[in-house]
């Protein structure tokens, strides 16, 4: 049997349904099986940067959690420890503490760290590492764009939120003949947009990967006007943007200390002024935001989060730092933390653009 650890668990970047039931699936495995004693990390790395942020996280504190949204250790995308931003006066100053994380594992006694999140958590998971941190990683994210990995938990319940988002607006649309156009999230993937716009029945879907010209959609929205269709459902990915034009940004990196990259948001209103002065159809703006992020998990996110709790527990076993659980073929298996930084994409050749494409939904190309 192999000796009992005593593992430091974290959650960090956006938060997303089915972070409980993976923590769950961890400690009750962890202490069933091993004997293992788990540190919750609140707050993401924040909680190995500041003080007074780790806790005892056992067995009863998984309980009654499966069902719930959210992480019961809190989260942060502002925490990055080799970008920490500290307020010195009026102004914020951003330094490297990744050798106080470090100093931070050795007093808390921990034998390893678990690190969920999205790619700049694993990211930063895999950093430490190169600094001599024994830590393993398990990717989550409702854009499902992590490469190595064939699906991230968080995915399914956000889609399906979408996709009932979508069903809700045809009627409304269809009662007032206006066009509707949904802005979901997706900073640079449009897995989330394409999923769930073929799943709800829209009529343009825009993503990222296919830059797309007004007068394309133009032509799509005029073309079912002619077949007494005079309303439309528009799904834009958040990182959308015209043929010649820039992502929608609502804070740029410097505008907001320690969080390293740009929020985005607008990507709906730029394409709806851009309609706006080519139709006479009225046009409305739902931006679904954070709601995407919220909400019980789904039956499969509950597994797929469970499983790779309970798996993660067999990188530690096998001595396997610096690598990270993951779907393949639908089998658990171990990746190297290095592949979270390569970022996976929607193929514009790939089958579901093609198959939608033949069904006569534009990609505004």
């Amino acid at each position: 049997m192999p000796r009992s650890l005593r593992l430091g668990v974290l959650t960090g970047g956006g938060d997303c349904p089915g972070l409980n039931a993976l923590i769950r699936g961890l400690v009750k495995r962890g202490t069933h099986e091993f004997g293992h004693e788990f540190v919750g990390i609140e707050n993401g790395y924040m909680g190995l940067v500041e003080p007074d942020l780790t806790r005892p996280l056992t067995e009863e504190d998984t309980r009654g959690i499966l069902p719930k949204g959210g992480t019961i250790l809190g989260t942060s995308n502002r925490a990055n420890p080799f970008i920490y931003a500290f307020r010195e006066g009026t102004r914020w100053v951003e330094r490297d503490v990744s050798d106080a994380v470090l100093r931070r594992c050795e007093e808390l006694k921990l034998d390893g760290l678990v690190a969920v999140g999205g790619d700049g958590t694993l990211s930063i998971a895999h950093r430490l590492s190169e600094k001599g941190l024994k830590v393993v990683g398990c990717p989550k994210t409702i854009d499902n764009d992590l490469c190595g990995t064939d699906q991230t938990f968080g995915f399914d319940t956000a889609r399906l939120i979408v996709t009932e988002a979508l069903d809700r607006l045809h009627s409304t649309a269809e009662s007032h003949d206006r066009v509707m156009l949904v802005e979901i999230m997706g900073r640079h993937a449009g897995f989330l947009t394409l999923e769930s716009g073929l799943a709800g029945g829209a009529d343009v879907i825009l993503l990222p990967e296919i830059p797309y010209r007004v007068e394309s959609i133009v032509e799509k929205l005029r073309a079912r006007a002619t077949r007494r269709r005079s309303f439309s459902i528009i799904a834009i990915s958040e990182g959308a943007f015209p043929v010649g034009g820039t992502l929608a940004v609502l804070d740029r990196a410097e505008d907001v200390p320690g969080r390293g990259v740009v929020r985005l948001g607008g990507s709906g209103k730029v394409c709806a002024d851009l309609l706006a002065q080519h139709i006479e159809a009225e046009i409305r703006v739902n931006v679904l935001g954070h709601l995407q992020r919220g909400g019980s998990p789904s039956a499969a996110d509950r597994v797929l989060a469970t499983r790779y709790g309970c798996g993660v527990l067999d990188l530690v076993r096998d001595g396997k730092w610096d690598h990270m659980v993951a779907l393949r073929a639908g089998e658990i298996v171990a990746v190297p933390l290095s592949e979270s930084r390569k970022e996976r994409r929607v193929d514009p050749s790939g089958d579901l653009v093609r198959f939608a494409k033949s069904m006569g939904i534009s990609f505004g190309d």
